[in-house]
């Protein structure tokens, strides 16, 4: 089995060898640049399979790195962040990142969110514990298309067209419709779609799904995914 090719842009020296080293014992392939720059010529170069990006590096900062891997690629995103609560979290989501990890971290915290992040990628035909579309008759059984009303969800070729237009969906992004098109209608908590979408079995920052629930606003409609005060989001049916 290959080696998972990680991109780490970090520009504390200190870290940067640390974390690459503990990577590296855990069987991960590193790549390792010190600035945003050379971070983005590395993955032009290398097309790692996935990227952890510092937000506070030289030359390109984090945020807008992960923008212009997202411009180029769906590949994972993790963002590293000094402070759980700063403004850089909710822009490096916003940006397109999947996850995000709060420095200073245990090696093996940033390990398990890796390998969570790399499940998602590698397990994009839906969820686990029975996946999408279990509880819900799709529109047309032989192919596993859901329809709700312009939008379709094609659940076995993993595509979503909206009035007959394709969408382009991240896998992480396709995983959230995923779960909401299982069961439309219902209202679905922060904490379960932490649960199932983000494998998070420890509890979480919901920030990370309010944003992803937004960016997938954007591209299948906003009024698509109704919120629910206090409880959380449904799909309407």
């Amino acid at each position: 089995m290959a080696e998972t090719h990680v991109l780490f842009v970090e520009d504390d020296d200190v870290i940067r060898e640390a974390t690459t080293l503990a990577l590296e014992r855990d069987g991960f392939l590193v790549t390792a640049m010190p600035d945003g720059l050379s971070g983005l010529e590395s993955f032009r170069a290398d097309r790692p399979d996935i990227a952890l990006l510092d937000v506070m590096v030289p030359g390109m900062d984090g945020v807008s790195l992960c923008r212009r891997i997202r411009d180029e690629s769906t590949v994972p995103v993790i963002m590293l962040s000094a402070r759980a609560d700063s403004i850089d979290v909710v822009l490096g989501l916003e940006a397109g990142a999947d996850d995000y990890v709060t420095k200073p971290f245990d090696g093996s915290v940033l390990v398990a969110r890796i390998r969570a992040v790399l499940r998602r990628f590698d397990h994009s035909g839906g969820p686990q514990n029975g996946g999408p579309g279990s509880s819900h008759e799709a529109s047309d059984p032989e192919r596993g298309v859901l329809s709700f009303g312009d939008l379709e969800v094609d659940t076995e070729g993993m595509e979503v067209r909206r009035a007959g237009a394709a969408v382009a969906l991240t896998p992480t992004e396709m995983r959230l419709l995923l779960e909401f098109s299982s069961a439309p209608g219902t209202v679905l908590s922060r904490d379960r779609l932490l649960e199932r979408v983000w494998d998070y079995d420890w509890g979480g920052d919901t920030r990370v799904v309010d944003v992803h629930v937004q960016r997938l606003r954007t591209k299948i409609g906003q009024d698509r995914i109704e919120t629910v005060r206090g409880f959380g989001y449904k799909l309407k049916a």
